[in-house]
């Protein structure tokens, strides 16, 4: 009798429950961790940048992955990170940027940035959200 799959047979991995129902102390998502790799992140990207339409498209996706590729390696494991980026051209007018979240108090969290130059203004928003 052998030991693994023949050809063509599928392979069942088996995950046993961890039973964890809280993060460790160094897993737990930390705002003010996160607002750092956002405020350089977005300082980054947007420093010396003139708004236009199609650049910010691909500035928002380039913000976007480089936060939510920093804040993994923080080494969260049981959390989903999810992250929103907004950029809009300055031109005299107010925005509201507001998000609504059900989550638990104790193991989840957020962290908000703007950023601001003369000719545009961003935001990001990161959520971690833990899973048990």
């Amino acid at each position: 009798m052998q030991d693994g799959a023949r050809p063509g047979q599928q392979v069942i991995e088996i995950i046993l429950p961890t039973y964890s129902m809280k993060p460790a102390e160094d897993e737990k998502f930390y705002p003010s961790k996160i607002r750092q790799i956002c405020t350089e992140a977005l300082k980054d990207e947007l420093d010396n940048k003139e708004y236009f339409e199609d650049g910010a498209k691909d500035w928002i996706l380039t913000i976007g992955n480089k936060i939510k590729a920093q804040a993994k390696s923080l080494n969260l494991p049981r959390y989903k990170v999810i992250v929103q980026v907004t950029i809009g051209q300055m031109k005299d007018q107010g925005v509201s940027v507001a998000s609504r979240c059900l989550w638990d108090l104790l193991f989840d969290n957020y962290t908000s940035v703007n950023y601001t130059n003369s000719s545009l203004w961003a935001n990001a928003m990161v959520f971690g959200l833990y899973t048990d």
